[in-house]
């Protein structure tokens, strides 16, 4: 093996190894949540920040929901984050007999929609912005839930079904 004669590339070390630096992030004081619910029905979205993650916010978000839709029942597919299932929150799911909570299995997110409209959300919203304050993040995501809002269709789980042409490629035999 012949030694080295030049200087190792960035981030890695004489003997050939990976560097690995503590990873250094934080978000800062102005800490913003956005909270979302998507109706399947038509792909329509609903959003809100705040300034935390807890049972209050998830309680207000819930309240959204109900009086955009105030008629029938209204069925909440979510995740099992803490505050979606808090005390505080089934006691006042109690009081809301109409809202009912459907929780997707742990490990897969794959089965909640809104996980892709979450996609749709980031890229339109914050792909390539930089953000000063708090207000502004909010502005940001009243503009995107606005455009995503007058293009929504109702989303579909699952891929779309195969056309004829497929099947007729995938059926037909040469000789």
């Amino acid at each position: 093996m012949t030694p080295r004669t030049f200087a190792p590339a960035p981030g890695w070390s004489a003997d050939g190894h990976r560097i690995k630096a503590p990873l250094e992030y934080s978000r800062g004081d102005d800490k913003v949540w956005i909270y979302g619910a998507l109706r399947v029905r038509d792909g329509k979205e609903i959003t809100r920040c705040a300034a935390a993650r807890n049972s209050k916010n998830y309680i207000e978000l819930l309240k959204d929901i109900e009086a955009d839709n105030p008629t029938g029942d209204i069925f909440i597919i979510t995740d099992n984050l803490s505050s979606h299932n808090s005390l505080e929150t089934r006691t006042w799911l109690v009081d809301h007999p109409r809202l009912q909570h459907i929780f997707i299995p742990k490990g897969a997110c794959w089965l909640n929609l809104q996980e892709g409209w979450w996609r749709l959300f980031r890229r339109d919203a914050f792909a390539g912005q930089s953000f000063a304050n708090a207000h502004e993040i909010e502005r940001a995501m009243s503009v995107a839930t606005a455009q995503l809002n007058r293009r929504a269709k109702p989303w579909i789980w699952g891929r779309p079904p195969k056309t004829r042409r497929h099947l007729h490629r995938l059926f037909s035999y040469r000789l």
